[in-house]
């Protein structure tokens, strides 16, 4: 063992002893001020606290072993200027005569002047009460106040010494200033100095290292670290002076002492030895017992104590360590945790002292722990004990199956049960895999472990783990686009719901909020709407705590989902910024943020900002519910967002390849195989296929739901079935059903009709209706995709004041419009032939690429090669862009 100067080991300096009044010799190392060794550091925070000593005739400096009690004292003292008497009290001062003969020297080496004719207690035994009488009185008279320390105090056997010294004390009045250092509070009355303010007091707590005092003491061993590297060292030896010191010393030997301090294992240090011997091995043999016992929990009470030490007694024993400063830290309420390095220091002893006990104390813990309603705490220590089976049914009995499912993947349960193995076996471990599975990377294996559980739950099975079963089963669902399984699952967990007692329901919010919107999210994919809403509605009023207000933002994406598919633009976006500014706690993005994104690109789309859509496609968070597994609904939002944007870039082969289902789905949606029709329609049409394209259109189901019949309406009526499309688009206009992103376009196809049959005065009531709907939520795609039989029309005088400053007009031009940040202009490099004026002129009257083609009379690639012939001329990449700077250059 290496002997090393810490806070409370130090050298002595010897003093020479002057022959004395009392006849027997005395250990002159006692009276000595501790020598500082070289690498002491001097803090003056305090020696300022310090210096109130001289103030007060009591001073208690209490703190661990090694927290630095003695060489701050000694400090202080020698930097005093005037004597100061030092006594280090040991354990063989038995008597109270023995005690108070050191006392009475230690003040006579300093010239405070004994008793007349008093040389020392005749009986090291005892002390008479007249000699204590006159030693007050002698202090009382001094104009100066004797300075006394007594180091090591804790160690006074002597029964009465601490009343005696008392006594003296406050008979000394001003004479005595009365220093004591020590590991536990003394046997005085301080309850009235402190009422007084006659105490100064230093404690553990004051006593710690700051970060900034620990890099300055390592730097004094020659270490100089990075600042977190040192608040790292600083939160794992809790600035514990001796720990430090001790961690210096043994990184001055490493090769890489920021890697050692960051790294090292206490139990096989420096600092284990020290605090084996200055605390362990202090401790009587069942206290020594407890103490190995207690250290694989954070922090315990002392039934807890008791569930792992089998006896009893144990409350009065720790309240004793505490006081005693034995590493025991009092957190309230009778709650106690040993001090972190400590406890992993005697884990490491009680693996070497008893192999084989520290799981079963862990499983013991988690027993009481889950006994109490402690389930986090209980989950730990059960997988600590490597029992899988128990953790788990300790997760789903307490129906917290949710966190696996909503928390955020650094979750503690989470990552818990990551560590769960293959050999754990039964229903609640099957569920566990399958909520880990479903909720992760391998929708197969969540499905085959989900139906291994349903085979282990029999009707005597605990309703809590049938529901957090039927809570997998609409996960399942969801995933798979089954919205019939998520019914059933819906039915059985509001049978079982009405089994599991209030209280425990009332814990976890979160299971039925889930529970909601997966079975919420099943109806949008089927279309169910109105049903849809109802639920996911009813999660946004379940009472809300952190694990539940993950399912509220993924709700809030899908009823932003059904509000645009409605045409309710402005409530969708308002839903969806809401659901896409949810994080988890780390930063990363919550269930349904990745779909309240795509939304929001959808609406971009459809307000012309293409720019704005494409990045919200890039930033869109991950496809799954909150993980990495696909989600029917979140990429048909995806596919349609991308269709659309594809769409307004001029590709519609891409955009028909883009709409086509990205999950396999057990049951068909809707809307998601109208919107896939409708890509493809497009691109027929494009390539100059109208038969084909209204073909694409035809046998899909619900052709009156206002999601998408009246783009039905307009591709039709693009395909040459006008009365069909008319017909539908005035069915919509008779429904309140149905929002400005529907109503604008079925308003739009009737107006075309009424201008290609002549009556432009109804054209322009239809187009002015239109623009009115259009213009709060900002609509501008739907009169892009007119075609150019509008242009004229909005530029006559009643139109044209709807549409300045959002459609035409004051810079405003559809597709134009430089957003913030946008680069100036840049000059045209090379001239335009006369072609490309002609594309380009059609480009500004909004005609589409095939419309362009035909007026032309060329093919549409023809047309296409212009445009990027023209787009290369003018520094552009878009058709709002080309348009607005050809205007700007006067070309147009």
């Amino acid at each position: 063992m290496i002997s090393v100067a810490v806070q409370d080991e130090y050298p002595r300096r010897p003093v020479a002893v002057p022959a004395g009044p009392p006849a027997e010799p005395f250990l002159r190392t006692r009276f000595a001020v501790p020598a500082r060794p070289p690498t002491f550091l001097r803090r003056p925070r305090l020696a300022g606290h310090l210096d109130q000593a001289l103030d007060r005739p009591l001073t208690i400096v209490d703190g661990a072993a090694g927290a630095g009690k003695t060489l701050l004292v000694a400090d202080w003292a020698a930097g005093l200027g005037q004597p100061v008497a030092w006594l280090t009290v040991e354990a063989a001062d038995q008597g109270s005569g023995r005690f108070w003969a050191y006392v009475l020297h230690a003040l006579h080496e300093t010239g405070t002047p004994l008793p007349a004719g008093v040389s020392g207690p005749g009986d090291a035994a005892r002390v008479d009460h007249r000699l204590l009488t006159r030693i007050a009185d002698t202090l009382n008279r001094r104009e100066r106040p004797a300075i006394l320390v007594l180091d090591d105090f804790d160690r006074l056997a002597a029964p009465d010494a601490a009343e005696q010294l008392e006594f003296v004390l406050h008979h000394a009045g001003d004479g005595l200033r009365l220093v004591l250092v020590t590991r536990s509070e003394p046997l005085l009355p301080l309850y009235r100095y402190r009422s007084a303010g006659a105490v100064t007091e230093i404690r553990n707590a004051e006593l710690a290292f700051t970060t900034e005092e620990a890099a300055e003491l390592l730097a004094r061993h020659g270490l100089r670290l990075p600042t977190e590297a040192v608040r790292g060292l600083v939160e794992r030896t809790g600035g514990w002076a001796a720990g430090l010191r001790l961690c210096a010393l043994a990184a001055q030997q490493s090769a890489d002492p920021e890697t050692y301090l960051k790294e090292f294992e206490a139990g096989h240090s420096m600092i284990a030895e020290f605090l084996l011997a200055e605390v362990l091995k202090a401790q009587p043999a069942e206290t020594q017992d407890l103490l190995l016992r207690v250290s694989v929990l954070d922090c315990f009470c002392p039934e807890l104590a008791e569930a792992l030490a089998d006896c009893g007694g144990v409350e009065a024993r720790l309240a004793e360590l505490h006081g005693q400063n034995a590493f025991v830290e009092d957190l309230g309420h009778s709650w106690y945790r040993l001090h972190p390095l400590f406890a992993e220091i005697l884990r490491v002893h009680l693996r070497a002292r008893s192999p084989g006990l520290e799981p079963e104390l862990h499983l013991r813990a988690a027993r009481w722990l889950r006994d109490s309603g402690a389930i986090p705490e209980a989950l730990a220590h059960g997988a600590a004990a490597g029992d899988w089976e128990f953790t788990a049914g300790a997760l789903v009995d307490d129906l917290a199956l949710g966190r696996l499912i909503a928390g955020p993947p650094a979750d503690d349960v989470t990552e818990l049960f990551s560590r769960m193995d293959s050999a754990a076996t039964g229903a609640a471990a099957d569920l566990v895999r399958a909520a880990r599975e479903l909720s992760g990377p391998d929708l197969g294996l969540g499905l085959a472990h989900l139906g291994h559980a349903e085979e282990n739950l029999p009707d005597g099975t605990s309703a809590a783990r049938r529901l957090s079963g039927a809570l997998l089963e609409a996960l399942a669902a969801r995933l798979t686009g089954a919205p019939g399984r998520a019914e059933q699952a819906m039915s059985a967990a509001l049978r079982l719901r009405r089994e599991v007692p209030a209280q425990l329901l009332a814990k976890h919010p979160e299971l039925t909020a889930l529970l909601l919107c997966h079975v919420g999210s099943a109806r949008v994919w089927a279309g169910r709407f109105d049903d849809a809403r109802a639920v996911l509605t009813e999660v946004l009023a379940t009472p809300c705590d952190t694990a539940s207000a993950l399912p509220r933002e993924d709700a809030l994406a899908h009823l932003a989902l059904i509000d645009y598919l409605g045409g309710w633009i402005g409530r969708a976006e308002s839903q969806a910024l809401a659901a896409a500014a949810a994080r988890y706690p780390g930063g990363e993005h919550a269930p349904g943020a990745g779909l309240a994104q795509l939304v929001l690109a959808a609406v971009a789309v459809d307000r012309d900002e293409l720019e704005r859509a494409r990045s919200l496609l890039d930033e869109a968070a991950g496809p799954g519910p909150g993980s990495g597994l696909p989600d029917p609904v979140t990429e048909a939002a995806r596919a349609l967002a991308t269709a659309r944007l594809l769409l307004a870039l001029g590709d519609p082969r891409a955009a028909a390849t883009a709409a086509g289902p990205a999950v396999p789905a057990l049951t068909p949606s809707p809307w998601a195989e109208a919107h896939t029709a409708l890509a493809a329609s497009a691109a027929h049409l494009a390539e100059g296929r109208p038969e084909t394209a209204a073909k694409a259109l035809d046998d899909l189901p619900c052709q009156d739901e206002p999601g998408y019949a009246a783009e039905l309406a307009w591709a039709r009526f693009a395909a040459g079935r006008q009365e069909e499309a008319v017909a539908a688009a005035e069915r919509l206009g008779a429904t309140d059903r149905a929002g400005p992103g529907v109503t604008v376009r079925a308003t739009l196809v009737r107006a075309r009709a009424a201008a290609e049959a002549g009556d432009t005065g109804a054209a322009g009531k239809l187009l002015a209706r239109a623009l009115l709907d259009a213009r709060r939520d900002r609509l501008r795609r739907p009169f892009l995709d007119a075609g150019p039989w509008i242009r004229c029309l909005l530029e006559a005088p009643p139109l044209h004041g709807l549409t300045a400053g959002w459609l035409l007009g004051d810079g405003c031009a559809p597709g134009g419009g430089r957003g913030a940040g946008e680069e100036p202009p840049v000059p045209v490099v090379e001239e335009l032939s006369a072609r490309e004026r002609e594309v380009l002129t059609r480009l500004a009257q909004l005609m589409s690429t095939q419309e362009i083609a035909a007026d032309l009379y060329v093919s549409v690639n023809t047309v296409k090669t212009h445009l990027k012939s023209v787009y290369r001329k003018l520094g552009v990449g878009r058709r709002g862009d080309a348009v607005r700077r050809a205007r700007d250059r006067g070309l147009l």
